[in-house]
């Protein structure tokens, strides 16, 4: 989970670098961010499929070792477009990894127990996107941006080496049919909007190709919709948004992630084309807002999220995201940087209090036979908010120009990045509406407050009844 998540971070830093290899402007260079994560997107759908063909634990390492091939081949990669392809195959490893792992986990945990697990998975999934800002950083800087992907590698083959020996199979359903229309639909219509809301800044919102890209994805999009709604075996079972809470969650998840991994790509690219600060200090001003999620995630977890539960608790995360987008917007060349890190480290709380709630509230009214199914729609609308943030973000950016010439000379324009922060903070109003219609009721299942271990003296050994009820710390 970590070096998936952290991917999705550590390439922002190297973007600019990147830009000058190939002599391409920074927003054009989106494509290397946008590619992996519309792959992720797609080839989510086909994880469940193949988990429930060879197990789950067979696709967790499959997806983690062409994960690791893929990010070598990135950092040898040539040109841009040959960068932008094998980032494309590294989604497809990406893709997979997420929904296998996070399937296994919430199939072994009850739900009593999926806050406390979703509050240790977020310590990696959180410092992941914080820590990649930082190494890439330190890689841009002294090394090369290739190393943003070389670095994968040894951490790929110590994941894949540790899962082969200790990582154990489980139990999963017979496969169904795989739903080749539902995957053809879903992967070219996500595929070309995603292509046509990227291209479209560079190209000209109006140029053919584009318009052109743009209806046929929607399009494509639609007959998913009708096909995997009629279909007896889908791929994309959009049936499990017949599950309110699931549904409110979700809502609120994609939102979350429009506005989260747009910020962190807009971050990146503000501190170091309009601050001017280094792609070492840019990582670093970034990392304390893993800081605060991983604090703030043990303290939701244990103690305010069994008392309130995830509606109050979301909508209030969202408001803080959106106050700090706001006040970031105001920041100028003379800012101070530890200013801007406090900031960001306020905001790790805003995320913790929303990305750990709707994870384990999402799946409370989730049956085990479809915890599957759900993990998959869960993890696309995920991947796809992300890479929709990333495209917004650059369109209003491009859009207004990031770079002006005065004087003969070009200097960045700070308010378009104002703009573009202010656009996230929209968003993030817009999920905190959002957050008011879950239910707390419905995710009563998961607020159980954690209970201290019970201590047992070694001269009353537990009984069988009371070994069944023993609480865990």
């Amino acid at each position: 989970m970590f070096i998936a998540v952290m991917d999705q971070t550590i390439v922002n830093v190297a973007l600019a670098a990147i830009g000058r290899q190939f002599h391409t402007p920074a927003t054009a260079v989106s494509g290397a961010v946008i590619g992996y994560q519309v792959s992720v997107a797609l080839f989510i759908p086909a994880a469940a499929w193949l988990g429930d063909r060879i197990g789950p634990r067979q696709v967790l390492l499959g997806s983690i070792a062409v994960f690791t091939a893929a990010s070598a081949l990135c950092g040898l990669a040539g040109s841009l477009d040959e960068l932008v392809a094998f980032r494309v195959l590294q989604g497809i490893g990406g893709g997979m990894m997420a929904p296998a792992g996070l399937t296994m986990l919430f199939r072994a945990f009850p739900q009593a127990e999926r806050v406390r697990a979703s509050a240790i998975l977020v310590i990696p999934t959180a410092l992941a996107p914080a820590a990649g800002p930082v190494i890439g950083g330190l890689f841009v800087t002294d090394v090369t941006w290739r190393w943003v992907f070389y670095v994968n590698v040894p951490f790929g083959l110590f994941a894949l080496a540790f899962g082969a020996l200790f990582l154990a199979d489980q139990e999963h359903p017979a496969a169904r049919r795989f739903d080749v229309a539902g995957f053809l639909t879903s992967g070219l219509g996500l595929g070309l909007l995603m292509y046509g809301v990227s291209e479209g800044p560079s190209a000209g919102w109006t140029a053919a190709p584009i318009v052109a890209c743009i209806v046929a994805g929607a399009l494509l999009l639609a007959a998913m919709v009708v096909i995997e709604l009629r279909a007896t075996a889908p791929l994309l079972d959009l049936r499990v948004y017949a599950d309110r809470l699931f549904r409110s969650t979700s809502i609120v998840l994609t939102l979350t992630s429009v506005a989260f991994f747009g910020l962190l790509f807009l971050l990146s690219l503000f501190f170091q084309d309009g601050l001017h600060l280094s792609a070492l200090e840019a990582g670093s001003t970034i990392c304390p807002e893993a800081v605060g999620v991983i604090i703030a995630s043990q303290i939701v977890s244990r103690r305010i999220y069994p008392a309130v539960g995830p509606r109050r608790i979301m909508a209030a995360g969202l408001l803080l995201i959106a106050g700090v987008a706001v006040l970031l917007s105001f920041a100028g060349t003379g800012t101070s940087v530890w200013l801007l890190r406090a900031i960001l480290f306020v905001m790790g709380f805003g995320v913790a209090a929303v990305f750990l709630p709707s994870q384990a509230a999402g799946f409370a009214t989730i049956g085990a036979e479809r915890t599957s199914v759900a993990s998959t729609v869960f993890n696309a609308q995920r991947m796809i908010g992300g890479a929709t943030g990333v495209a917004l973000l650059t369109a209003v950016i491009s859009a207004l120009h990031p770079v002006r010439t005065v004087a003969g000379r070009a200097i960045a324009n700070l308010p378009a990045f104002h703009h573009g922060l202010l656009v996230c903070a929209g968003v993030a109003v817009a999920a905190a509406l959002a957050a008011l219609t879950v239910s707390d009721a419905d995710a009563a299942p998961t607020m159980i407050r954690p209970r201290r271990q019970t201590r047992v003296s070694a001269a009353a050994p537990l009984s069988a009844e009371g070994a069944a009820a023993g609480t865990t710390d």
